[in-house]
């Protein structure tokens, strides 16, 4: 009982600092909206996710089993194997690939998430303590 509770709060964690991560990410490609040759970045929030989550593991060791395969797992560590450049919607004389229109509503998507992902921490937190208690 008490390794679901942490788990499902460990998750959440996880899951609120991603979204933490992921509003610095936006916030940075919406203040460098006029910088010449800035190209956006963009977290893949699902991925990153499955990384910090564990979920994301192979259920069996993969090997190489000849010199031209490619190595298997993560060699650039942490969560910017998530990071991805931002396709262009648009090509711009300076080569600056932010699209304010996305940004905005990536900002405000993320935004409601990381909110409702506090709510949830929360109220798990209430439950949690109202068990306890026996109220």
């Amino acid at each position: 009982m008490l390794n679901r509770l942490t788990d499902s709060l460990d998750f959440q964690a996880q899951a609120l600092s991603l979204r933490s991560e992921r509003q610095r990410l936006i916030a940075s490609n919406i203040a460098n909206a006029d910088t010449p040759g800035y190209v956006a970045r963009e977290m893949n929030f699902a991925q990153a996710l499955k990384e910090a989550t564990g979920a994301g593991q192979p259920a069996a060791k993969l090997t190489a089993s000849a010199p031209g395969h490619i190595p298997v797992g993560n060699s650039s560590g942490g969560s910017f194997s998530t990071l991805q450049y931002a396709a262009p919607s648009q090509t711009n004389l300076d080569r600056n690939t932010v699209d304010m229109d996305r940004e905005r509503a990536s900002f405000v998507d993320n935004t409601v998430k990381y909110e409702a992902t506090l709510r949830f921490i929360g109220g798990n937190v209430k439950t949690t303590l109202s068990a306890i208690t026996g109220q």
